[in-house]
């Protein structure tokens, strides 16, 4: 008994699954772009996102030399430490900057795929309503 329901459940699941891939179709050109793009911003996100820990670690290490700089009455060390401290700022702003500019491109590619998913539905409301 157990067996037949496990088959029964297994031959409507794979029904189930059947219709949806046959129902989903191909997306549009629109759905395609904007999977795309949103990828593509993902991963510039990941970039940047991977560039702040680099630029707050740098700013981390120079404030240390600048410190040790003050300390040691050096005046090289200190001017050295200050220079690599606005480079790791720089270094972080920049991966700041990249991860909005990549945040941004993902919603645009989430907003066109969304066009043409509204596309795709809207053709196949009219092609329903052509049928009857």
């Amino acid at each position: 008994m157990v067996r037949s329901l496990i088959r029964a459940a297994l031959l409507v699941g794979t029904v189930v699954l059947a219709a949806s891939v046959a129902k989903a179709g191909t997306p549009s050109p629109a759905e395609t772009e904007g999977n795309k793009m949103e990828k593509k911003g993902n991963m510039a996100e990941r970039a940047a996102n991977a560039e702040k820990p680099k630029g707050a670690k740098m700013e981390k290490k120079d404030k240390a030399i600048e410190e040790a700089g003050d300390n040691n009455s050096s005046s090289v060390q200190d001017a050295a430490g200050r220079k690599m401290k606005k480079k790791g700022e720089a270094i972080e702003k920049e991966g700041e900057a990249g991860g909005d500019v990549a945040e941004q491109m993902g919603k645009s590619g989430n907003a066109d795929e969304k066009v043409g998913v509204k596309a795709q539905k809207n053709a196949a409301k009219a092609n329903s309503n052509s049928k009857n």
